[in-house]
């Protein structure tokens, strides 16, 4: 699942590339990706690309016509970026394509999803806040606001283990599955220990932590083109994903557990 990182390289290239260029063309490959109908996904057409912004785990495209086409990739979604967008029939229901979106000099990039679990949520709104998922998240950990007293205010009292206090977008946006396993991994801290019961140290371990790696995670991203980033997030975990492989810090098997399907 692309995280917080991933998507803030996403938004940077595209604000790069895309900001200034008018969309000439949206195509919906899966209605079901498609949560809303006022505005129309029309409305986005003609429109000039003002700018690109992230909120937690959703990538917000401002047109200068007031319309934003906002998104937020799931489980299994991605931005496949082109120069020269193919001329291609998109079929739906034969395609992994949700959305294509076409811009004035010819480049543009579709929206996919794998699997058959399909949870790729694509909006059209006058206001990004106006998009539930956006109008409930928590603070952005990176934030300069968020500080470590911020981060214990969020944790007291919390009877819930902490590794679900970090995934949960409601109290910290842009953490998943993958960033909260290197945060405690680097913070020395078990996922069962409970959000109430955190020392005032472990809080600072877990501030520190959660600030350097997901600092470090951004700064990796910056600069790569969609097509880079998965292998760049990839390459750079200690230990999630890497059950069997040994420790970097202590040389011991990284183990797994399992709830659910994290």
């Amino acid at each position: 699942m692309p995280e917080m990182p991933e998507v803030q390289g996403l938004v940077d290239f595209l604000a790069e590339r895309a900001t200034g260029r008018t969309i000439t063309k949206v195509t919906v490959a899966h209605i079901a990706a498609l949560k809303t109908y006022d505005p129309p996904i029309d409305a986005l057409v003609g429109g000039r690309l003002s700018h690109a912004r992230r909120s937690g785990k959703f990538v917000d495209l401002a047109t200068d016509a007031g319309i934003h086409l906002v998104f937020h990739l799931a489980k299994a979604g991605w931005l496949r970026w082109y120069e020269t967008v193919p001329d291609t029939v998109i079929r739906p229901g034969k395609t992994p394509i949700a959305l294509r979106v076409r811009l004035d000099d010819g480049a543009g990039f579709d929206l996919t999803e794998a699997g058959t679990k399909k949870s790729l949520a694509v909006y059209v709104a006058r206001d990004p806040q106006d998009v539930p998922g956006i109008a409930r998240l928590g603070p952005d950990p990176l934030a300069e606001e968020f500080t470590r007293d911020a981060l214990a205010g969020l944790l007291a009292g919390r009877r819930t283990q902490i590794k679900g206090v970090l995934r949960d977008q409601s109290i910290v946006a842009g953490i998943g599955n993958a960033y909260s396993d290197e945060i405690l991994h680097a913070a020395r801290m078990s996922p069962y220990a409970l959000a109430a019961g955190v020392a005032d140290d472990e809080v600072d371990r877990l501030y520190d932590a959660m600030r350097t790696t997901l600092t470090d995670a951004v700064a990796t991203a910056s600069g790569k083109p969609p097509a880079d980033l998965k292998d760049a997030k990839r390459r750079g975990m200690a230990v999630h994903g890497r059950r069997g492989e040994a420790c970097p810090v202590c040389g011991d098997e990284v183990r797994s557990v399992f709830f659910a399907d994290k």
